[in-house]
């Protein structure tokens, strides 16, 4: 049964993770059909920044301590991408650069939900086959 919630768990923390880059990948459409302003783009990517990493940390010790070894290497590189990108100093978009970054911030969030979306599938797999074990 824990493993049941295990996947339950694993699969709406994938969720909450889509929401979050979704929502930033929104605001960057909207910035580049000129709905808003450069400013309030950057400071509403920039809130769910740090609640991604730490939504993305979590999700990956919970996979440590529920030993999914298989799960575990497939969200460990994610995790990796934020802690590289907030030590280096570039997890924040930047209001005066984000014009120019535009294209590339975009791709980077489509690149993420692409990577969470088969991480996902994954994960209901787990779960399927979990519910079909017991």
């Amino acid at each position: 049964m824990e493993m049941l919630w295990t996947w339950l768990l694993s699969i709406f923390f994938i969720l909450t993770l889509l929401c979050l880059v979704g929502y930033q990948l929104m605001c960057l459409m909207d910035l580049e059909d000129d709905y808003i302003n450069s400013y309030d783009s950057s400071s509403r990517i920039n809130r769910t920044v740090l609640p991604e990493f730490i939504v993305q940390g979590v999700f990956c010790v919970i996979l440590f301590i529920t030993r999914h070894w298989f799960m575990l290497p497939l969200a460990l590189p994610h995790l990796y991408y934020n802690v590289n990108s907030y030590m280096k100093g570039r997890h924040l978009a930047d209001v005066t650069e984000i014009y120019n970054l535009l294209s590339w911030e975009k791709k980077q969030r489509i690149f993420k939900i692409a990577y969470l979306f088969i991480l996902a599938i994954l994960s209901l797999f787990g779960l399927f086959w979990s519910i079909g074990d017991e």
